[in-house]
This record gives structure tokens, C-alpha cells and sequence, in this order.
């Protein structure tokens, strides 16, 4: 007997736009929060528990929000927009103040990739004001660390992906291009370890599962690209994964590496195993585009939700694959 389609336990409604990026802070909190980003500039911070925005920080001048985080201090949101500002906002006294912003220069939709490498201190990549440049610094100091450049002509950077293998050496960066070419930067030595062509057409967006060295990127066409990463740091391209419908906008490994999630331009959520890349459920609620898509990192795995954000200003947030089911 067939399962019955699975349906949102709840939605959350009244961000006035489209909503291109969503991020959770669950670990940990006495309050569960999800933090969205919509087309308008305004950043909603949701309570799970209640349901409702606590607070609403209007953002980056009206210009859409493209890329929410927050940082391990309580009370940090980091925010990008394309009025070509990353900003750090200070929600612990309410109405979210301005503490500092950096200028990237960049006019594309890449989103920031952020790697915490103390307590206290992180890294953020960012496309640059030149077409294929990525740009890091340090925060909270903003203190310049490279600029990353291809040798050849590879379009706009499209997705970044930083983090920090296991071997010991320094971080390393995954990006994705505009002519559908995949790189993994050694961000210390300024130097591309691996180059594929993961896509005949740009790359639109990438997850990354450092502990399996696993990715996987989507593009406008029918096809997700999967791929690893061998033990001299060069991208194997593996199976690719075929859709019914052309279009990903976002990309996303559930923590335990049992569940992804692919927000689709055709409004729905697909959800796949993650070892296997075995389709498992589709979830149909949305009457327009799904723009980003979220696991939460709620301790108890039986609490852990996904949210799903779109074009038609609606959030879902579902649970599934919980407790012990079967993914493969």
C-alpha cells in the first residue's frame, strides 16, 4: 500500500515577497528560530514554537536578500544583498542593529559561503566586483585573505561552497560558473586543485557533504550532477540524477547525510536519499518557483524539520525521515 502524499505540518505566510533564502538556529536555543530572506529586503525571524515573526529587520535599502546566516555569537545575523552588501546586524537588544558591512561589488545572485575557524573568528567567500572573482576575508576583522581567479575564461561565478577537510590542511572552495565548469580551490596556496565540466549549462547551485567528500550541483537543465572528491583532491564527476521537470534553485544535505532536498522551478521539493540518490517523496504545495529549501539542526532528530521557501511567499516546513525510516 502506497504511502499518502505527504503534506506541511505548518507554513508561515506574511513576508510580503518572494523568499530566496532561508537558514536555521535551533542547536542549542532556548527558542527555535528560522531566519528568511525575501525579495524586498526584509529579513523575518520566525519562532517555531509560536509560529510567528519575532522580528522583522528591513535590510540592504528595499534591495532583495539573497543569503541569511548567523554566527556562533549569540545574537549575530549576517545578511547579503544585491545592493552588493554583506551586513552584520546585532539582534540581541531588538530592531536589529547595523554593526558593520562590507562591499563586494558584485552584481550576480552567488550567494556568501561562511566557514567558522574559531570561536570567535570565520572566513567568508564572496563573488568580487570582477566577473570570475571570488574574493575571502576574515571576520570580524574583514582583513583581506585572497582573491581567487581562473586562469581561463569560465563566466560568472554562480554558487560557492568553503569548508575544511579532516587532512589537516587549510580550507579549501568548491564554486561553480556560468559555462558549467565545477573547481576546487586550495584557498591557502591560491590554486585550483580540480577543474570539471559538471553541466553544459551554469551551474545554478551546489551542496557539499565533507564527511563522505560527496557533492552534488543542479543547473536549468533536467539533470543533477553528482560527484566526489578521490584522495588527490580531484573531482570525480559519478551518476547524474534525472528530473521530470528542468530547473533547481537550491540544493541541501541533511546534518546525518541520510536525506537531500532540491528546491524546483516547477514548485516542488524533491527529496532523495542521499547514499543512493533514490527518489523518496515529492512534496507539492507551492504554486510558484521553490527558491531555497533548509534542514533544521535541531539536537533531538526527532524534531528536525525542512523548510521550503517560494516565489508565491509562502515558507513550509515539513517532517520527514525522522525517526529511523528507510532512505537508501
Amino acid at each position: 500500500m502506497s504511502r499518502p502524499a505527504p503534506t506541511p505540518i505548518y507554513t508561515l505566510r506574511g513576508a510580503g515577497s518572494a523568499l530566496n533564502t532561508l537558514h536555521f538556529r535551533c542547536n542549542g536555543e532556548d527558542t527555535p528560530l528560522l531566519f528568511s530572506g525575501s525579495e524586498k529586503g526584509a529579513i523575518h525571524i520566525w519562532n517555531l514554537n509560536s509560529r510567528r515573526t519575532v522580528e522583522v529587520v528591513e535590510a540592504h535599502s528595499g534591495s532583495s536578500v539573497i543569503w541569511v546566516s548567523t554566527l556562533q555569537s549569540a545574537g549575530s545575523l549576517l545578511s547579503q544583498g544585491r545592493d552588493m552588501q554583506v551586513c552584520l546586524w546585532d539582534l540581541r537588544e531588538g530592531g536589529g542593529e547595523l554593526l558593520d558591512s562590507v562591499w563586494t561589488g558584485s552584481v550576480g545572485f552567488c550567494q556568501c559561503s561562511l566557514l567558522e575557524t574559531s570561536s570567535t573568528n570565520h572566513l567568508l567567500a564572496f563573488a568580487g566586483q570582477q566577473t570570475e572573482e571570488i574574493k575571502i576575508i576574515e571576520l570580524p576583522s574583514k582583513k583581506p585573505v585572497c582573491t581567487l581567479i581562473p586562469d581561463s575564461k569560465l563566466g560568472m561565478v554562480m554558487c560557492i561552497k568553503l569548508w575544511k577537510p579532516d587532512s589537516g590542511i587549510g580550507p579549501l572552495l568548491l564554486a561553480g560558473y556560468e559555462d558549467g565548469s565545477l573547481l576546487l580551490w586550495d584557498v591557502t596556496q591560491r590554486s585550483v586543485l580540480s577543474q570539471v565540466r559538471a553541466h553544459p549549462e551554469p551551474v545554478m547551485c551546489l551542496t557539499f557533504d565533507p564527511k563522505h567528500l560527496r557533492g552534488i550541483s543542479g543547473s536549468s537543465e533536467k539533470n543533477l550532477s553528482s560527484w566526489m572528491l578521490d584522495s588527490q583532491n580531484n573531482i570525480q564527476l559519478r551518476d547524474s540524477v534525472e528530473l521530470l521537470n528542468p530547473g533547481v534553485s537550491q540544493l541541501c544535505v541533511r546534518e546525518d547525510g541520510r536525506l537531500l532536498a532540491s528546491a524546483g522551478w516547477d514548485h516542488r521539493v524533491r527529496i532523495f536519499g542521499w547514499k543512493k540518490l533514490r527518489p523518496l517523496a515529492v512534496l507539492q504545495y507551492h504554486t510558484d518557483m521553490v527558491l531555497s529549501v533548509a534542514f533544521s539542526d535541531h539536537q533531538d532528530s526527532r524534531q528536525r524539520l525542512l523548510a521550503a521557501g517560494s516565489k508565491d511567499q509562502r515558507i513550509s516546513l515539513w517532517s520527514i525521515y525522522n525517526e529511523g525510516a528507510e532512505t537508501g
